[in-house]
């Protein structure tokens, strides 16, 4: 009997899996809050020079609309300006940089981290910069939170993830600076990771194969409630200190309810923990009204299932790359996870860059994921995942390029092409979680997790960095942010499909699918010394 199969006989989708599922899926709500919360505290009101008590018009020089310049002032001021008759000539007199700091119009965006800490002209990088060390940390908290899950357990690890996201989420709604803003939002993106990949991993491991589409599709939704949640708080919240402080309490409630959250049976029983399994799965039974299967159950017939790994030389990271199977697998979902990141963050992060209302914006971009996230179930239910992927990620890159080509003059039709692209994107992650849990076997399936989520994070690293390309040429981030994911399309061809298929247990589960391996019995080549057959 395999271990899916033993999930059907204790209940399959039953009452105990709904409530897990429902258990993990309302924290990721506050998820979105946090990926894009600088959308709004970040957000970069009218400014310009502080003028003292002069008159505007005879400090500031105008722009082409013919108001005052964000970064210039004049050096000395243009007195002959003010005269009935006077012309903007005296927009060729000396200027200067803004040398005593900004006046902020009031608005939406009046108290944010770019007024408190002036990040404008000279300064405006410091905006990208402060989202890249988010993303950077969610980059290490993937390899750090996925390796330790593998070896300290899900639940576990997803547990402290929780907690820290509360505690230094809240300090960075304190930080008396950027500095300590930044290292704040950097521990933050750690343990946004390890919940991100540990909810994934533990829906997957315990919900029968028919139902993980399902189910992921589920999570995605919580991701796009979460979007609409952000709009609402932020308009309530405009202040940035407060808004943080909102998004960021609530995991401390997650922490006290997860210690609820039974551990994964699978990961137990893979790791050689037949008793603490057996008391999970009765548990399972118990709750799914099938208490007689869950008493017949004994530690022997659970280790019979051979799900327990045996020690991989070099440690479950070489073990992504070790054998030709994994090789492909790990590469290409590398290659997915990066431009999906890359591309979704290159233009979710540029709400003000459309020239409409941010909060319309916002609540715009989360709501296409709602059809995208639907159709995107379909396709991987009646197509494959690997259609779905590959199909979502050329649609994405196709709508980035000819968003390239739209004047900007032309709000509306920039922003619908950029709208597809962004639900393109939000269907390509969907799959993403679901094909990744599926390719990787559960030895390993929290370390390939946390390979993809770190290549994920390296994109949302990257994607703010490239924006600042536009001061070489506006159309040259949008190039870069469309060829990625057209490219990871042509990737996915080469990953196995997984449809209707149980979930691997062990590498060698995952070479035989690959054709490497024709008898499960034959041992794989984990080292690179020769090895014997184990039959």
């Amino acid at each position: 009997m395999s271990f899916a199969a033993l999930l059907l006989r204790l209940g399959g989708m039953g009452r105990f899996q709904v409530r897990y599922v429902a258990a993990l899926a309302v924290p990721l709500l506050l998820l979105a809050s946090h990926n894009l919360l600088q959308n709004f505290t970040a957000g970069v009101p009218e400014h310009h020079c502080r003028a003292g008590d002069l008159p505007l018009l005879v400090s500031i020089p105008t722009d082409g609309h013919r108001q005052p310049q964000r970064c210039r002032r004049y050096v000395e001021p243009q007195w002959h300006l003010l005269e009935a008759n006077a012309t903007a000539n005296g927009s060729a007199a000396a200027t200067e940089p803004c040398r005593d700091g900004w006046v902020y119009r009031d608005g939406a965006f009046a108290r944010t981290i770019v007024t408190e800490w002036d990040l404008v002209c000279e300064s405006k990088a410091w905006k990208q910069v402060a989202q890249s060390i988010y993303m950077a940390g969610i980059l290490l908290g993937s390899g750090l939170f996925g390796i330790l899950a593998d070896k300290l357990g899900r639940r576990a690890v997803l547990t402290w993830c929780y907690l820290q996201m509360g505690v230094t989420g809240a300090g960075t709604a304190a930080a008396p600076t950027l500095l300590l803003y930044c290292l704040g939002r950097f521990l933050t993106g750690m343990a946004m990771a390890g919940v991100s990949l540990n909810s994934s991993s533990l829906c997957m491991e315990w919900i029968p194969t028919e139902a993980r589409a399902m189910v992921g599709t589920i999570n995605g939704y919580g991701y796009t409630l979460g979007q609409f949640l952000l709009a609402a708080v932020a308009f309530a919240l405009p202040h940035w200190r407060w808004l943080q402080l909102a998004v960021s309490l609530p995991f401390g409630l997650f922490f006290l309810c997860s210690w609820l959250l039974p551990e994964s049976a699978r990961w137990q029983l893979s790791v050689g923990r037949p008793l603490q399994a057996l008391a999970g799965l009765r548990r399972v039974a118990r709750v799914n009204g099938r208490e007689r299967e869950g008493d017949q159950l004994e530690p022997e017939a659970l280790q019979a299932l051979g799900l327990q790994e045996p020690p991989v030389p070099g440690g479950t990271m070489a073990a992504l790359f070790r054998t030709p199977g994994m090789r492909t697998v790990s590469c290409g979902v590398s290659f997915v996870w990066f431009s999906t990141s890359f591309a979704y963050y290159g233009l979710a992060m540029d709400l003000q860059g459309f020239g409409m209302d941010v909060y319309l914006s916002q609540v715009v971009f989360g709501a296409v994921d709602i059809p995208a996230k639907l159709i995107s179930a379909l396709v991987i239910g009646g197509l494959g995942r690997r259609a779905a992927q590959g199909g979502a990620l050329a649609l994405a890159g196709i709508c980035i390029l000819a968003n390239s080509a739209v004047p900007s003059e032309l709000r509306a039709l920039r922003m619908a092409f950029a709208v597809l692209g962004k639900g393109s994107l939000a269907a390509s992650f969907n799959c993403a979680y679901i094909y990744t849990g599926e390719l990787f076997p559960t030895a390993i399936r929290q370390t390939g997790l946390g390979l993809g989520g770190t290549m994920a994070r390296v994109g949302g690293i990257v994607a703010p960095l490239v924006r600042m390309a536009a001061d070489v040429s506006p159309l040259l981030p949008l190039l870069i942010y469309g060829a990625a994911p057209i490219v990871s399309a042509i990737a996915t061809r080469f990953l196995p499909e997984t449809r209707s298929l149980p979930l691997p247990e062990t590498v060698a589960d995952v070479e035989m699918r690959a054709g490497h391996l024709k008898d499960k019995e034959v041992t794989i080549p984990l080292s690179s010394t020769s090895t014997k057959d184990s039959a």
